[in-house]
């Protein structure tokens, strides 16, 4: 399934990247606040419920995903970098996971893995105090 995640609904805010930065750190606005309203997105309902229940820092109580993207230099770099870990959130939502089916261990096993334990076990014995 292909999602396409429409970038009218993300909120992009220029701010200043936090680090070294030199003469230009205090001037420029480099960095992006990237905030995207899972409620009120287009994006389908069961993707919705499971990026609310997801528990990742990035995802607010109130449904609202917030990523700061200071990597690069450039505030497009960064706008970039922000909107591909936004689709890489939601790329794992959007993950369905296969239920898992109970197995049992079949009978040779069971006997192989009690025969191990005895056999270990009758070497401890050897290990203990010798009775002249």
């Amino acid at each position: 399934m292909t999602l396409v995640l429409n970038e009218s609904e993300v909120e992009f805010t220029a701010i200043r990247a936090q680090g070294a930065g030199g003469q230009n750190v205090n001037k420029v606005s480099n960095a992006i606040h990237l905030r995207f309203d899972i409620k009120a997105s287009s994006l389908p309902d069961e993707i919705k419920t499971k990026l609310l229940h997801m528990r990742d820092q990035r995802i607010s109580s109130d449904g609202m995903v917030v990523i700061k993207a200071q990597k690069h230099r450039s505030l497009e770099r960064n706008r970039d970098d922000g909107l591909v870990r936004l689709r890489e959130l939601i790329a794992l939502a959007a993950i369905i996971q296969v239920p898992r089916r109970p197995t049992k261990p079949t009978r040779s096993a069971q006997r192989k893995r009690l025969e191990s334990k005895l056999r270990r076990g009758r070497v401890k014995l050897l290990r203990g105090p010798v009775n002249d």
